[in-house]
């Protein structure tokens, strides 16, 4: 008795001591005040909101609490409120926990979103709630990432899964660079083969949509308007004079002579009014396409060999400024004015520059100027999947411990500086078609959406070191809208033809991941598949040569190995962020890892072939299919 009393007591002091700890969540809460008590999530029972424009916003917070009822009014044992509260400013909050109930209080919508991911942050973790107050204001009004969708083609649903995810870390600016091309030196050196894409539809060049992939007006925009809901700004970039080289194979006489066909000839004078026909198709209009308050207009790495034409680059940029502006959004363009220093002035006022590298903009020298600063350094900040240049992850440790985005690749600024509005980080594919798929991309971002959350929100340390914030922000997943980590796991005895087995369409099993099944071949054609969803196909017969592999990404990739009619065998395919493996009967029979091919004597690239398991629906096989198991290891 004495011994169970003990215990008794000594959980009570456990879950008092808890209680008034200051709950984890990524970003860090700035201020929490807390009181005794606890709050069980099943005395959780209905979703209240004071305003009419909240209604969304209950909607998305009943979908993670496990559908609870939603109503407009006061009282609810989760309640929404708008309330007058100026040091919460436009994106603070306050989540309030009594015993009985929550309360989340803000100024704007946003506000009162960001306590709901904060709440969803919790809930995951799956303890109590503990009762106090959190009053959470961001350091920083731009956090946000940027991804090259015009050297790799981004599916518009994948975008989606990337705005979820944003916003659930509180993350709120989205930029999307749309056209680009790659290096010719992957090309025999000609710039006539090398890849170049412009990723949106276009009714005035109709030939300059990409071949391969684009998103139609109607498509962007409804996603811009859908990114506004999750509090997620778009950013939409069109890159120009540099990185052109879709503009020039359009229409060849745009390119430079001088310095190759991605760079825009300044001396033609086609080259403006083609760049501004092109933003009126996308800003012109009662309700354009870009229906978002910012533009990037790109402008960097032009050369800067001849001084005329870096006169004429600079008026170039000083117009494009003011062509955005004139359609009443805000410019945003790539720092470079040190490397194309001259005399032809730039607009200045309200115009916001990324700095990504000093030697192309001084931080300094764009400071002293005026201009709005975002913080992009490449040498802190950048994502190039498999590239081995940059970085392939973040150095989360590194930035968790010495960056915020007052840190401009060592120019040490005032923490919160009014002209330093953020941070972010970006997520190139320069190599195209090196078999990076949007898997790959997704097992990048997570990491780098929560160290760049943390930095940008929170911006200093808490007493927690790295170590103990890298362990629990693994806890928090995605969110409860995203399973781009692959968090599905199936087990059944028959694995049916023509079978829809989980209802998602992001069904699949990420790394790492262990698929294992015990197959009686038929005589399978050419082309059928074991299983699919809308990002990869697995087949039991590949669709040329009938070889057991998969498909993502525009890829096939093939084992070798093909079933023999009448043989039973079993099937084991392990996948990681780095390979994929086939094993026949306990036996190794081959392992697809990164291949390093050849583009020029000795010089090698990476070839990645790795597969995100998907599991939402079977294919129109004859063989009978016992045992599936699909788990993470």
């Amino acid at each position: 008795m004495k011994k169970n009393l003990l215990l008794f007591f000594s959980l009570l002091a456990y879950t008092v001591v808890s209680a008034q700890e200051k709950p984890f969540v990524v970003p860090a809460i700035e201020n929490w005040k807390p009181a005794k008590g606890v709050l069980q999530w099943n005395n959780l029972t209905d979703i209240a909101y004071s305003d009419a424009t909240l209604q969304d916003e209950a909607q998305y917070l009943s979908g993670f609490m496990g559908n609870l009822p939603v109503t407009q009014s006061k009282r609810g044992s989760v309640s929404l409120q708008l309330c007058k509260n100026e040091k919460l400013g436009k994106e603070g909050y306050q989540l309030i926990t009594n015993p009985k109930g929550i309360t989340i209080k803000a100024q704007t919508e946003q506000g009162v979103l960001w306590g709901i991911q904060t709440l969803q942050q919790l809930k995951v973790q799956g303890k109590p709630l503990a009762c106090g107050i959190i009053t959470d204001t961001p350091a920083y009004s731009i956090r946000g990432a940027m991804i090259d969708v015009g050297r790799k083609y981004i599916p518009l649903s994948y975008l989606y899964s990337i705005v979820e995810l944003m916003s659930y870390y509180k993350m709120n600016t989205l930029q999307v660079h749309l056209n680009d091309c790659g290096s010719h030196r992957y090309y025999n050196d000609n710039w006539d083969e090398t890849y170049a894409a412009f990723r949106i539809q276009s009714d005035f060049f109709p030939e300059l949509t990409a071949k391969d992939g684009y998103y139609t007006k109607k498509g962007f925009h409804d996603f811009i308007l859908y990114a506004q809901k999750m509090g997620v700004e778009i950013i939409p970039e069109i890159d120009s004079p540099s990185h052109s080289l879709c503009f020039s194979h359009y229409r060849p006489s745009l390119g430079s002579k001088d310095y190759g066909a991605n760079h825009l000839e300044l001396r033609n004078p086609a080259v403006r009014p083609f760049l501004d026909s092109l933003y009126a198709e996308y800003l012109g209009g009662p309700d354009p396409v870009f229906c978002c308050p910012r533009m990037h207009i790109g402008v960097d790495e032009y050369s800067n060999k001849d001084k005329e034409v870096v006169e004429l680059f600079r008026e170039l940029v000083d117009h494009l400024i003011r062509e955005v502006e004139s359609y009443g959004k805000q410019a945003v363009f790539w720092g470079q004015l040190t490397h194309a220093k001259g005399t032809t002035p730039v607009k200045v006022e309200n115009v916001m520059m990324e700095m990504w590298y000093n030697g192309y903009a001084n931080p300094r020298n764009m400071h002293d100027l005026g201009y709005q600063m975002i913080t992009v350094p490449s040498r802190q900040v950048y994502i190039i999947p498999a590239a081995g240049y940059y970085f392939d992850y973040l150095n989360c440790k590194t930035l968790y411990e010495q960056w915020t985005p007052a840190n401009i690749a060592g120019e040490i600024f005032p923490e919160r500086d009014p002209q330093i509005h953020g941070g972010m980080f970006c997520v190139w594919n320069d190599i195209c078609y090196n078999g990076i798929s949007v898997g790959d991309i997704h097992h990048r971002m997570v990491p780098a959406v929560q160290i760049i959350s943390e930095k940008t929100w929170h911006a200093v340390n808490d007493t927690v070191g790295y170590n103990a914030w890298d362990n629990q922000r693994k806890v928090l997943g995605e969110g409860y809208k995203c399973n781009q980590l692959g968090n599905t796991q199936i087990e059944l005895e028959n694995l049916k033809p023509e079978t829809i087995i989980h209802p998602s369409d992001e069904a699949q099993i990420g790394y790492d991941y262990q698929v294992d099944f015990d197959i009686l071949w038929a005589a399978e054609s050419i082309g059928t598949l074991l299983l699919e969803n809308p990002y990869s196909r697995v087949w039991l017969a590949d669709p040329i040569g009938g070889w057991l592999g998969f498909s993502r990404d525009g890829y096939l990739y093939t084992f070798r190995h093909k079933g023999k009619p009448g043989k039973k065998e079993h099937i084991s395919i392990k996948g990681t962020n780095r390979s994929t493996t086939l094993y026949v009967d306990g036996k190794l029979v081959q392992e697809l890892d990164i291949e390093k091919r050849f583009y020029a004597k000795d010089k090698t690239y990476n070839y990645v072939r790795t597969l995100v398991f998907p599991l939402q629906k079977t294919g129109c096989f004859g063989s009978q299919i016992t045992n599936f198991k699909a788990k993470k290891i």
